[in-house]
């Protein structure tokens, strides 16, 4: 497994970074498949945390040293951490994360026991704390006993509170989880490597620039305020949109995926992608009054924006046994309503796909004559791959069935001609028009086999 064999140098250099607070072991399950089947192991590697002889989930972090280190410091440590002074809260709520912190005059009640429930059930993404210090549960709770949420004392800013109180009279576990989930990030969080799947996946808007709040915390703020201003006023007027910002070194990747270069003068530059994947890019250059991030916004809204799509051009030429598709021409040929299309999705530098290739290429000649049926490829790393085709690895096939276009079906199959061809037998709305062999070469044959 080439993953694994990526993963274990890292895997070795947690276990020994973590000796002696966590065991760091593995299981190779050819030899031991009853116990990878006992726990659901289906691909490898496959990382399953323990606590207390019972499993406690499955580890979906980054497979590094220092992500694998970070993540189970976390899990070895309590649920929620006692404070016992006022210097140990301050240090606590002045992380760069932010804190949440339950004071409890009576440390054995109800409320603290739903406090606890909580801090367990979300310990792997938010920091917890709690106190019973006479000092600060007076300050902080009038009633004796109660839940605060810190924002991190440098994202601190005027268009928000830098602490939240929980609201409810009744403190429950499901009412907590509510209440942090909803109010953990405020307006415009930082976005970075660790909280990223807590914030994306929703309608989202992103300023990407220099963010780096260890070297350069107020210029860091300077843009994030700007950012702020604008976002402030479009969600009071009850526009519905979620803000982060994120450094443009460390998310690289993602301003590809917008047709943006990491390198982009010192001005933030912006993008929408919603939770069904469409993309939006603000053209217009970040102004420091806010206005041309508040024009983009209201034309998103209105609905005036034009999508964004990574596409290469459309080929001029396309005569070939299989189509090229790019992401500009993919209606027009896949969601051709009349036509069954057999599509692949590849990575130039895939070898699965190089093997693939001339046997495609075969099938899409046996099937040339046939006006109902389409073999096609797309490079997925240079075009946008639409929903709701899912691409997580190379080579992925779907067949697309005349007039069921939004229901297109993942090829599992054999990848020969033969086993294309019968798959099309089974599943094409039509009988297949196969292309008979060339006649010289069936003279050919014959003459071969009377030998």
């Amino acid at each position: 497994c080439g993953h694994c064999k990526r993963l274990a140098p890292e895997y070795e250099s947690a276990a020994t970074r973590l000796k002696g607070i966590v065991p760091l072991v593995k299981v190779d399950c050819t030899a031991n498949s009853n116990t990878c089947n006992k726990y659901g192991v289906s691909g490898y590697p496959t990382l399953k945390i323990f606590r207390d002889g019972e499993e406690a989930g499955t580890y979906d972090g980054p497979r590094t040293a220092d992500g694998i280190v970070s993540h189970l410091k976390k899990q070895a440590g309590p649920a929620s951490v006692a404070l016992t002074s006022v210097a140990e809260f301050e240090k606590f709520i002045g992380d760069k994360d932010a804190s949440v912190v339950g004071f409890f005059g009576d440390a054995s009640g109800d409320a603290y026991s739903e406090f606890m429930k909580a801090a367990n059930s979300l310990r792997d993404n938010y920091r917890f704390a709690h106190t019973s210090e006479e000092q600060l549960v007076q300050k902080y709770e009038n009633d004796g006993e109660g839940i605060v949420l810190f924002r991190p004392p440098r994202l601190t800013n005027k268009f928000e509170e830098s602490s939240i109180k929980y609201p409810e009279d009744k403190i429950t576990s499901g009412k907590i989880k509510k209440f942090i989930q909803e109010n953990i990030f405020g307006i415009c969080p930082h976005m970075t490597e660790d909280n990223k799947d807590l914030i994306q996946g929703k309608d989202l808007l992103v300023a990407y620039y220099d963010v780096d709040y260890e070297k350069n915390a107020k210029g860091s703020n300077y843009w994030r305020n700007r950012v702020m201003m604008v976002a402030k006023k479009f969600l009071d007027a009850g526009h519905k949109l979620s803000y982060a910002v994120a450094s443009r070194k460390t998310f690289g990747h993602e301003l590809s995926e917008f047709g943006l270069d990491s390198s982009m003068g010192e001005a933030p530059v912006v993008a929408i992608r919603t939770a069904k994947g469409d993309k939006y890019v603000m053209q217009e250059e970040f102004s420091r009054d806010g206005k041309a991030l508040e024009r983009f916004l209201q034309d998103y809204f209105d609905g005036n924006l034009k999508k964004y799509l990574k596409s290469e051009p459309i080929p001029e030429s396309n005569d070939g046994p299989v189509k090229v598709v790019v992401a500009e021409n993919f209606d027009e040929i896949v969601n051709a309503e009349d036509k069954d299309v057999l599509i692949e999705f590849y990575a130039p530098w895939c070898g699965h796909c190089k093997n693939l290739e001339p046997k495609y290429k075969e099938l899409g000649e046996k099937l040339s004559k046939d006006p109902s049926i389409i073999i096609a490829k797309m490079d997925a790393t240079a075009n946008d791959v639409p929903s709701p085709y899912e691409v997580r690895g190379f080579p992925t096939i779907y067949f697309a069935p005349a007039g069921r276009k939004q229901s297109p079906k993942k090829y599992e199959g054999g990848r020969e001609v033969s086993d294309f061809i019968s798959y099309l037998k089974r599943e094409a709305t039509n009988t297949p028009v196969l292309q008979e062999e060339d006649k010289s070469k069936k003279s050919k044959k014959k003459v071969k086999e009377d030998l």
